[in-house]
């Protein structure tokens, strides 16, 4: 059984305004487990923007890399040269694009005297529905296969993956809404505790906590609500 994080939380800083970001961060160190860095706040000030964020809290680089494997290995090489603790790739990618993400990671990280990061599979957007879609549960096994540490796993398919990968694996689940919050464009939701219970090991959580007019206050009361 993997080791399970003292603190699930991830929060999400989906802002295009930098110093926002950081202050957040810096308010939300104490009271979650990493800060995601996506590609709004990303393609807005690029590394810089995980330079910043990172110096008060991990980060979980949300980049989702998909393209050729020569091309996603020099991408993930940059991203664990900047030192983040967790970044996506797709895994409709394929196992050689994985493969090749997991390369770049342990030689960026090599590169930047950083633990390597753990490469997380991206299986189906929280923001997508529908039956035509791959199999989220066979996409972590060929993402696990080539070697990724963990998978995005949207809401309703947390406990399928959860059986099918076993207690070895890391899952991170977006979409995450605390009960009677609004759920925006998230079709596949949880509550923390409902993805607790599946066998979440992450939650990115956004808007309930940036949005909110005491975020660390949001933040601190969803994590007493699952422990």
């Amino acid at each position: 059984m993997i080791q399970r994080p003292q603190n699930p939380i991830i929060a999400a800083l989906d802002l295009s305004d930098l110093d926002r970001a950081e202050d957040l961060a810096a308010r939300l160190a104490p009271s979650v487990g990493l800060v995601k860095v996506g590609l709004e706040l990303f393609s807005a000030h690029g590394p810089e923007a995980v330079a910043r964020v990172r110096a008060t809290a991990p980060v979980f680089l949300d980049v989702k890399l998909h393209d050729i494997p020569n091309t996603v290995e020099r991408a993930a090489a940059n991203c664990a040269r900047l030192g983040v603790a967790m970044l996506t790739v797709h895994a409709l990618g394929g196992e050689a694009m994985v493969a090749a993400a997991t390369r770049g990671a342990e030689r960026g990280a090599a590169d930047g005297g950083h633990p390597v990061p753990t490469v997380a599979a991206v299986t189906v957007l929280s923001s997508l529905s529908g039956g035509s879609l791959a199999s989220p549960a066979s996409l972590a096994f060929e993402a696990r296969a080539a070697g990724a540490g963990a998978a995005v796993v949207s809401g309703e398919d947390v406990r399928e993956v959860r059986e099918a990968m076993g207690e070895e694996f890391c899952l991170v689940v977006p979409g995450i809404r605390p009960a009677g919050a609004n759920g925006h464009d998230q079709v596949r939701i949880l509550t923390p505790q409902e993805a607790i219970d599946a066998g979440a090991d992450y939650l990115v959580i956004g808007r309930p906590i940036t949005e909110a007019a005491d975020p660390v206050g949001a933040a601190r009361g969803i994590l007493r609500g699952i422990r």
